[in-house]
């Protein structure tokens, strides 16, 4: 990527954040970022649902509030019919919708294989933008939603789990972060940095924040909320490419004790789709963040470690 120095360009690729930012006027910033992937579930409606949710998931994890939303699409056009690609663009409306935000467009190529997402653009006020960088010693690391989307989609895809057994982490993955973006603004300044959990897995995205922001992880696997089923899945084998991936990138970086079972570290590492936020919370305002999500209804609400002065990047897991 091009280094770019700017006054206006607030957040850019530079530090791994989840979004770009741009500063407009003094108390107006934009939030852009863009996400698309190929079907992770059979149902085309839950597809596009899911898409939309981990795109605008970006937006809310800079603390912003989206405003639209641009459609990028992938499509067989001679060998899927057009009106499973409408289910899918309903889907990713009927998220928009309930985000807030207008699907104002898109893009389309012929392509061979469907792939569906979105440009998502929001906006924040530039003195509350939530980066990864600003993480402090001390803070505790509080999860939103439940890991194992990896697992279990990787699963329907090679027969090991039916439509049926994901219907949790298709209600999870079409969430969206909403609720978790209120709770963060409503801390009144305790968030200092925030990420949402995607393809890099659990540790994958904390690694990104401690990097950015200096600091070690102390991670408590226990208290990690998991998917129903995605212990047992991964002890049948249902590993995507993008976990062991993962594992193998962090491998340096992540020591277990050693009591911790296999399909837990392998779940660590799990690549997710549209997964929950992972948030550096002031500990005396850990609590109440983790209240605050409840009442938003937030698939979790899990205090799951604490970051400390030690090797940048470094995260033990006990």
């Amino acid at each position: 990527m091009p280094t770019i120095s700017d006054p206006r360009i607030l957040v850019d690729a530079s530090t791994r954040d989840d979004a770009a930012v741009y500063q407009l006027t003094p108390d107006r910033a934009i939030v852009a970022t863009v996400d698309f992937f190929t079907p992770i579930v059979d149902d085309a409606y839950d597809f596009g649902r899911i898409a939309a949710a981990n795109a605008f998931s970006d937006v809310y994890a800079m603390g912003g509030t989206p405003l639209l939303a641009l459609n990028l699409v992938g499509w067989p056009r001679d060998t899927l019919p057009y009106e499973l690609l409408g289910d899918v663009l309903r889907g990713g409306a009927d998220i928009a919708k309930e985000a807030g935000a207008f699907v104002l467009g898109g893009h389309s190529v012929d392509d061979p294989e469907p792939k569906y997402g979105m440009v998502a653009i929001g906006e924040v006020h530039p003195n509350r933008i939530i980066t990864l960088a600003r993480a402090r010693a001390g803070d505790a690391l509080v999860l939103t939603k439940p890991i194992g989307t990896g697992v279990l989609t990787t699963a329907l895809k090679r027969d090991l789990a039916t439509a049926a057994d994901l219907a949790g982490a298709v209600k999870s993955m079409a969430t969206l972060n909403a609720g978790a973006a209120r709770a963060m603004r409503a801390t009144g300044g305790g968030v200092h940095a925030a990420t949402d959990v995607t393809g890099f897995g659990l540790l994958g995205h904390l690694h990104n924040m401690l990097m950015a922001s200096g600091l070690a992880a102390e991670l408590d696997a226990g208290s990690v909320p998991l998917l129903p089923q995605a212990v047992e899945l991964a002890e049948r084998g249902a590993i995507p490419g993008g976990t062991k991936r993962n594992r193998d990138h962090l491998a340096t970086h992540v020591k277990f004790v050693s009591a911790i079972p296999e399909p837990l570290r392998v779940l660590l590492f799990d690549a997710q789709t549209s997964g929950g936020l992972l948030i550096a919370v002031d500990p005396d305002r850990a609590s109440a963040l983790v209240a605050t999500l409840e009442r938003e209804g937030t698939s979790a609400a899990a205090k799951i470690g604490r970051l400390a002065r030690g090797v940048a990047g470094a995260i033990t897991v006990s």
